[in-house]
């Protein structure tokens, strides 16, 4: 029997009540939202339920929203999947501009490697990780590089010439 979406929805509804919402197929994906307080609870439930089955954890990334209000700067994403009933969920959870969330390293050790590359690259905080460290920045680096509120390029190399990629300079094409 495949794992209905609508069985999915009311099950974790009359378990966390207004804690989960926001449901909707994205791309052939189910997805839903849950409060930052209980997503470990959430994802404890979707794994340990013996009808969800959601034991393997896909993914999990952060997102940084600049332009949203204060409660909803930052995100985390977790991609979940079932692999008896090859049925994928994807929860995500909104977070302020000081972002925490509770790590999910007791549900998915792979969940470890996850964590500390969204804290190093958004400054996500993992609240009991064990080792939340820099995995792929310097450790010298006080910046989270995929926040947005750092440039794209840097303004101080000498070494770029805008001409040489199609742009213009005041809005004037260089012509020579």
């Amino acid at each position: 029997m495949a794992l209905a979406i609508t069985n999915i929805q009311e099950k974790l509804t009359h378990r966390f009540g207004v804690k989960v919402f926001a449901f909707e197929m994205q791309k052939d994906i189910f997805a839903f939202e849950a409060n930052p307080e209980h997503i470990h609870e959430v994802i404890k439930f979707l794994k340990e339920d013996e009808e969800f089955n959601f034991h393997f954890l896909t993914d999990l990334c952060g997102i940084h929203f600049p332009d949203n209000d204060d409660d909803h700067q930052f995100a985390v994403v977790y991609h979940l999947h079932n692999w008896i009933e090859n049925t994928r969920i994807r929860v995500k959870t909104y977070l302020n501009t000081q972002p925490e969330v509770a790590t999910i390293i007791d549900l998915f050790s792979c969940a470890n490697w996850m964590e500390r590359e969204t804290w190093d690259f958004y400054g996500i905080v993992f609240k009991g990780h064990p080792q939340l460290k820099r995995i792929l920045n310097m450790d010298e680096m006080i910046s989270f590089p995929m926040r947005k509120e750092f440039p794209l390029e840097d303004s101080g190399r000498t070494d770029k010439d805008d001409r040489f990629f199609g742009r213009t300079v005041s809005n004037k094409s260089i012509v020579q």
